[in-house]
């Protein structure tokens, strides 16, 4: 039997959707393109804004063009929060929402057997747990993800993911040891993620600074960590002095600020002030000196003036981010901010969006041509007719000069920059 899966959205996904395309194997499937017909769709789909869940539903349609006949197994928030509706679509198979995704390999074969609906979505808000996904490897990548959290407690006003991941929970600390000891087999690096990262451990009487540590001496084949995301609020003096202590540890995070203006921070319901922010980047970065600090950012947010933007815009220049993920706002169904007066119109958004993305690249360009004439570590990942290519510590991306292992750190000199990479030569 042949199975495809097409994965959008966040890392957890990824590392949701590798488990059980590791599963299906250990059954004797046989993974295809996704762009192939294959006997057996699966979709792990993303709400987290309506083009995500356009193109949730443009891969449904795409499966069902290719081969009608197909078992098609919908996965993830996009059905957690619109499974009413998608039970009517005859073509679906199976519907799994945030939950009960280890079932999904034994759906399948039951529906190959007799071709039933099957739909395995509940209320998370309620009761959710922490679901074990087991996975060794990673097929198509150098770089491993490790979901160890998921849900969110946070409720930011935009936001639609607490309802469709649930509340928050956390992998057990002996599982998470388990499985990143598993993976370092196979990856030099591992990539910690989670829905609100940052809160790992609140629910287990621990923290992330005590995962890290707990990874790092239980995995010694780990070369490099990374966090996914993180909240500004949750990166402790604890988790600066860790990262401090070891090179292991990526000096690299990204952490959402979504805006610069204290009057949409709190239409937001995020939990800081801009000045907040920025006083916590200055202390970072004093224990951390050139680490790269990246982030997200929403325009357009509802009642956002001209006076509000420009302020939005102040700030990301004083936090001086090594780069930025810019979305236009995107009003989700059921949240708060969805009813709010002074929408924003598309047009002005688009703007909006240009404006701060043109502000990225050049806050880009500047902090990687910093790294000109130093010496960084490279994780090779691939090869490019005779380039190896791969990314330092800072999460910037390099080419470096003839053909090293994959999977492998090196140390080079930077030399120069070539368009958005940087080129580099190996040391000695």
């Amino acid at each position: 039997m042949r199975y495809a899966i097409s994965c959008l959205g966040c890392k957890v996904n990824t590392y949701e959707a590798e488990s059980i395309g590791q599963s299906l194997r250990g059954l004797n499937f046989q993974e295809v393109d996704f762009k192939e017909e294959a006997d057996v769709y699966l979709i792990f789909t993303c709400a987290v804004t309506n083009t995500a869940a356009s193109k949730s539903r443009q891969k449904i349609n795409q499966a069902i063009r290719q081969n009608e006949n197909a078992i098609l197994c919908v996965v993830g928030c996009y059905v957690q929060i619109n499974a009413e509706n998608m039970k009517e679509n005859e073509h679906i198979d199976i519907l799994v929402g945030s939950s009960h995704k280890q079932d999904i390999p034994q759906l399948i074969q039951e529906v190959l057997v007799k071709r039933e609906k099957k739909v395995l979505v509940e209320d998370v808000r309620k009761e959710a747990k922490f679901e074990t996904l087991s996975l060794s490897h990673f097929e198509h990548q150098t770089r491993a993800y490790m979901k160890i959290q998921d849900g969110c407690n946070q409720f930011c006003s935009y936001c639609i993911i607490p309802y469709a991941r649930g509340k928050e929970r956390s992998y057990p600390m002996e599982k998470v040891i388990e499985t990143a000891m598993g993976l370092s087999k196979n990856h030099a690096e591992i990539v910690l993620a989670g829905i609100h990262t940052g809160r790992y451990g609140r629910d287990l009487d621990t923290n992330l600074a005590t995962c890290l540590k707990e990874v790092l001496n239980a995995a010694p084949n780990i070369e490099r960590i990374r966090i996914s995301s993180i909240e500004i609020t949750e990166i402790t003096d604890g988790l600066i002095a860790l990262m401090k202590s070891t090179t292991r540890i990526a000096r690299h995070l990204h952490i959402p600020i979504q805006s610069g203006c204290n009057a949409t921070l709190q239409r937001m319901n995020r939990p800081y002030t801009k000045e907040e922010f920025i006083q916590r980047i200055k202390e970072i970065r004093e224990q951390l000196p050139h680490i790269s600090i990246s982030t997200d950012l929403i325009v357009g947010f509802p009642q956002e003036s001209e006076e509000e933007f420009e302020e939005t815009i102040q700030t990301m220049k004083d936090c001086a981010f090594s780069f930025m993920h810019v979305f236009p706002f995107s009003s989700k169904t059921g949240t708060v901010a969805e009813k709010m007066q002074g929408q924003i119109n598309d047009k002005m958004k688009k703007e909006r969006v240009q404006t701060c993305s043109k502000l990225s690249k050049n806050l880009y360009y500047g902090y990687k041509s910093s790294f000109i004439n130093k010496e960084v570590a490279v994780l090779i990942e691939e090869h490019r007719g005779n380039q190896s290519f791969g990314h330092s510590s800072e999460y910037v991306p390099i080419l470096v000069e003839g053909i090293h292992e994959r999977n492998k750190m090196i140390t080079v000199n930077v030399a120069s920059m070539l368009d958005d990479e940087l080129i580099g030569k190996v040391k000695g």
